[in-house]
């Protein structure tokens, strides 16, 4: 049956119930990124707990509207005339990038009863990784506060701002970050009736001070008592809620490196361990440097392996990881937290298949989501 992503349905409650929970303390509103996060199938499970999510594409805002069963929230880098219609017809609120897309898309969102925002670049930004920064020195992203200074009239437009200078951050970092929006857009957010703090709100992680970021929410909303707040993470509703199974296929050496080459391809099934890059953690396994004790290792040092892709690229693998045991053909390797993005950003390169997706309800059953064919392979170049 392998590969599969398989998804725990009572993980998914725990994160579920935990944003709920900030929701009503906190009085904001937390939606559904689909871009971290899109397993249709279980949306009924996320209904009991929220109601809307957000969307950056026209297909992303359909899945919205006839599957999640809301409008969407949706942004987009820039919106196109063929397809803005779509668009506007599935999206309850509708945020534009630079104030020309809102010249060009506003007056049809609004005749149609959209609300519009606009998104705006504070210029600050607590993401480490520079390709997931979107507040980088000449980021496509949003409108710097002198653009807006210089071109108030556009307010009258708008019901809501938005941002997005978070990855998998802490309360503290949001901190920082609501600090300069008041200092840099506070003006302005008066005249508004929304704000939406976009995702990377890492709530659902152990170390995340909940308590603190409730009362900051808290503190922010007496501040501004008139805005809905809204923040619209992907990880943290999947956070730890499910792994990628793998098997070994077979066993390499080259130069005393050891490779166990996998039926799964980071390529294909985990494209962020290549390009954030992180090392995902491995059931039963420790990571390690590569060439700490040697490939080949003893019963006391461990057993040290590469683990490689099933694709033809060279750059399909990862290093490396310490086993108690030597890896066999067949046997069982496990990606912990590997339903977020991963299960997103999957690609058929080289006609790999896409794993299946599993979920194991809460009374320990288990059941098959999809299998994927060569004929999903196929029709992708139909």
């Amino acid at each position: 049956m392998t590969p599969y992503y398989i998804l725990h349905e009572n993980l998914l409650r725990r994160n579920l119930s935990l944003i709920r929970s900030i929701m009503d303390v906190a009085g904001v509103e937390f939606i559904l990124a689909f871009k971290a996060y899109a397993l249709w199938r279980t949306f009924p499970i996320f209904r009991e707990y929220i109601s809307a999510t957000t969307a950056s594409s026209p297909d992303e805002a359909r899945l919205a509207y006839e599957e999640f069963g809301s409008k969407a929230h949706t942004y987009s880098p820039a919106y196109e005339p063929e397809t803005f219609r779509d668009v506007v017809a599935c999206s309850s609120h509708i945020t534009f990038n630079s104030l020309t897309q809102l010249q060009r898309f506003g007056r049809q969102a609004r005749e149609a009863g959209v609300s519009l925002g606009l998104r705006i670049n504070p210029e600050h930004s607590e993401v480490e990784t520079e390709i997931y920064n979107p507040c980088a020195p000449g980021s496509r992203f949003g409108v710097t506060a002198d653009v807006l200074a210089a071109n108030e009239h556009v307010l009258e437009q708008l019901d809501g701002l938005h941002c997005h200078c978070h990855c998998e951050s802490s309360s503290y970092e949001l901190e920082r970050t609501l600090a300069v929006i008041e200092e840099k857009f506070g003006r302005w957010l008066d005249r508004i009736k929304w704000l939406n703090l976009g995702g990377g709100h890492l709530v659902s992680r152990k170390d995340y001070d909940v308590d603190h970021l409730i009362g900051l929410l808290r503190a922010f909303r007496e501040r501004h008592p008139h805005l809905h707040v809204i923040l619209e993470p992907g990880s943290a509703f999947a956070w730890q809620t499910g792994e990628l199974v793998a098997n070994v296929v077979d066993v390499v050496e080259n130069h005393g490196i050891r490779t166990a080459i996998l039926n799964v391809s980071f390529t294909c099934h985990m494209p962020d361990c290549l390009e954030m890059p992180y090392y995902p953690v491995v059931r039963g396994a420790e990571h390690v440097e590569e060439g700490d004790s040697g490939c080949s290792g003893s019963p006391d040092e461990g057993y040290i392996y590469r683990l490689g892709g099933n694709s033809c690229l060279s750059g399909d693998w990862m290093a490396a990881w310490r086993f108690d045991h030597e890896l066999e053909v067949g046997e069982e390797i496990v990606f912990e937290d590997m339903i977020h993005y991963t299960t997103v950003k999957t690609c058929t390169f080289n006609g790999i298949h896409h794993p299946s997706l599993v979920i194991e309800r809460q009374d320990g059953s288990r059941e098959l989501l999809r299998r994927y064919t060569y004929e999903d392979y196929r029709d992708r170049m139909d």
